[in-house]
């Protein structure tokens, strides 16, 4: 700093890629009234101003004027905090991110409660006979983690009593993937029938277990991109077989009845019209410690009284708060 000037020095610190800290010292001195000595330009001052980019500096002072040195006062440094939103995208270890409340159902946690009070009986088919119910416990990890794909695979477009049927008679043959690959189509089809689609799975089975032999050895795979790439096996199989065979809530399992029975609540932002765009919408808001519990919660409250035709919400606790009731 020069002698007898006022100089106002502002430094910018980026202490975090989402705030901006400006630090503004200023520093007085006391000066001559008559004259005022001009402060030492720094190099990167003088390269601004070789562009234009910066204010001229100051005329030197005439010759012969006399000049004062400071009085060595100074005042605190004031600090300025200026807190910005951060952009989208940007993260910062102690940024305090400045967020919109998230979009929320009206009265989800009360209609919850109540499903819950509904379906503390755990008595509808998929309590019973759910894919948890369908592998042999006596078999070895591996192969209860294929039965539990197989059971899935089976359960498309089928009621749990048919899928828990067909497995039954696939398990006393001996369900593993050396005993499904040795099985003709045709013996396969009868042991399965009637499960719903059944020539086509018949068709998938065989290929996604010569899959599973060749690539993993006879296991499952461990993630849901690996499950879904295999024939016959959709995002809700994939979801519930990292739940059930890994142990690993990797999204909402979500089928027919969860689907339904969320646009009935008005639990999507706006009407959906498929099972998987309904799991991208509860995934945006529904806390994930509840994830594992909806797909057996409301695929249980959908068996016994949320029904595709002919709901019995004369039953159902929520019907001062279900949407879709309040026209019945």
């Amino acid at each position: 700093m020069g002698n007898g000037v006022t100089f106002l020095t502002i430094y910018v610190c980026i202490r975090e890629p989402t705030c901006f800290l400006i630090e503004v010292l200023l520093w007085n001195s006391a000066i001559s009234e008559d004259d005022r000595a001009p402060a030492p330009c720094p190099a990167w001052m003088s390269a601004g101003l070789a562009r234009g980019g910066f204010p001229q500096t100051p005329k030197a002072p005439r010759e012969g004027r006399k000049s004062y040195s400071p009085v060595k006062r100074r005042r605190k440094a004031r600090r300025l905090s200026v807190a910005y939103e951060a952009s989208e995208g940007e993260e910062g270890e102690g940024a305090e991110r400045l967020q919109a409340p998230s979009w929320q159902p009206q009265d989800w946690r009360r209609q919850l409660d109540n499903i819950r009070t509904m379906r503390s009986g755990k008595d509808a088919p998929v309590d019973q006979l759910g894919a948890e119910h369908c592998f042999d416990p006596s078999a070895s990890p591996k192969v209860q983690r294929y039965q539990v794909l197989l059971s899935l695979m089976l359960s498309s477009q089928t009621k749990d009593q048919v899928t828990a049927g067909a497995m039954q008679r696939l398990r006393a043959r001996g369900l593993t993937v050396d005993s499904i690959l040795q099985t003709d189509d045709s013996t396969l089809g009868t042991l399965i029938y009637p499960v719903g689609f059944w020539r086509s799975k018949v068709k998938y089975i065989k290929q996604t277990t010569a899959i599973l032999q060749q690539r993993y050895g006879g296991d499952i795979p461990a993630s849901v991109a690996e499950l879904v790439a295999l024939p016959g096996v959709g995002p809700k199989m994939a979801h519930l077989a990292m739940a059930v065979a890994w142990g690993t809530v990797s999204g909402i399992a979500v089928d027919t009845h969860v689907h339904r029975i969320a646009n009935r609540l008005r639990w999507t932002k706006k009407a959906t019209r498929s099972p998987e765009e309904t799991r991208r919408a509860l995934e945006e808001w529904l806390p994930r410690e509840l994830w594992s519990e909806i797909n057996g919660l409301l695929v249980g409250f959908g068996q016994q009284t949320c029904l595709p035709v002919h709901p019995r919400c004369q039953a159902c606790l929520n019907r001062a708060l279900c949407p879709a009731a309040q026209g019945l």
